[in-house]
């Protein structure tokens, strides 16, 4: 080693650390701006009492201005968290997320409430509004269909759990809609494995559709789609039996109409429904028409559904 080779390498070390400093310097300016555990809290202290601090909550819900509406309803719980508002506040400040269409903040604004609050007497409303948040995401049943999920989990907590609440109607029809939609969801992926000749894959689709979502309006169809793939894997019992079960409790249905036409010889390629969708209305959902012989009653399931499970 020379006699400048230590100064060098001091020199080296120094302008590395230099460089490191900076860069983390850098980096912690960064995210002053940034806060990397999502968006921060609104630090802004509003003064005022309970009843100022939710009057004006109240004002600025009927301007539609929900966000700073939120922000008042929150300063109650905050300041006054016990209160008798505290809990009626919180669940404002999720509604008023709701309005802004700020599901998600919404739905972590109700859980908080719900875990402090089991036995609240607003409990089927927190459900009911977080079953609407999830419900306002549903997309259509080409799409995943988790969303879809919670919110019909949310509306049976109502239906079943408070059936006595003015909430308890409007979720079971809700639930039932989204059902139908799950059933869609389904029949999607088993026509798009059809249309790929997978039919093991596309029959085992079918089979969720009859044996989950027996109310459901695809239910002639899942048959039918039965029918045509057993014909595909030349399983010409099966497609019969199935044709039987479609035509026994389907007889008027178009899609029996098909299945005869194909075990008959006069078809023998698979109805082409590439294109179709459905997407859930937004509004009041309608009850589908009942079929009496389908019903799955509360007390177990229906003679559809264990004569299903003995066929297939």
């Amino acid at each position: 080693m020379t006699a400048n080779e230590p100064r060098q390498i001091f020199r080296s070390r120094l302008c590395l650390s230099i460089v490191t400093s900076l860069v983390a310097a850098s980096l912690v300016s960064g995210c002053s701006n940034l806060d990397i555990f999502g968006p921060k809290a609104d630090d802004t202290y509003i003064e005022g009492t309970v009843q100022q601090l939710y009057s004006q909550g109240q004002d600025l819900m009927r301007k539609r201005d929900y966000k700073q509406a939120a922000k008042y309803f929150s300063e109650v719980d905050r300041q006054h968290p016990y209160s008798t508002w505290a809990a009626r506040s919180q669940l404002m400040v999720a509604y008023a997320y709701y309005k802004a269409k700020e599901y998600h903040t919404a739905r972590l604004t109700l859980n908080r409430f719900l875990s402090l609050h089991p036995a609240h007497k607003d409990v089927a409303y927190a459900h009911y509004l977080k079953a609407l948040s999830y419900f306002e995401e549903v997309r259509d049943t080409k799409r995943d269909q988790n969303f879809t999920r919670r919110a019909y989990t949310e509306f049976m907590i109502v239906a079943e759990r408070y059936p006595t609440s003015k909430y308890a109607v409007d979720s079971r029809q809700k639930a039932t809609a989204l059902s139908d939609h799950l059933a869609g969801h389904e029949m999607e992926i088993g026509r798009f494995y059809q249309s790929k000749d997978l039919y093991l894959s596309a029959i085992n689709r079918f089979k969720t559709v009859i044996k989950e979502y027996q109310t459901s309006r695809h239910m002639p169809e899942a048959l039918h789609r039965m029918t045509e793939s057993y014909i595909a894997l030349g399983l010409r019992n099966e497609a019969r039996r199935t044709a039987a079960v479609l035509g026994h409790n389907f007889p008027k249905s178009r899609w029996y109409s098909d299945s005869l036409a194909l075990l008959q010889g006069k078809r023998s390629s698979p109805i082409n429904t590439t294109g179709i969708t459905t997407t859930l209305s937004r509004g009041q959902p309608k009850t589908p028409a009942k079929t009496d012989r389908l019903i799955v009653k509360s007390t177990g399931r229906s003679w559809f559904g264990r004569m299903m499970d003995r066929i297939f």
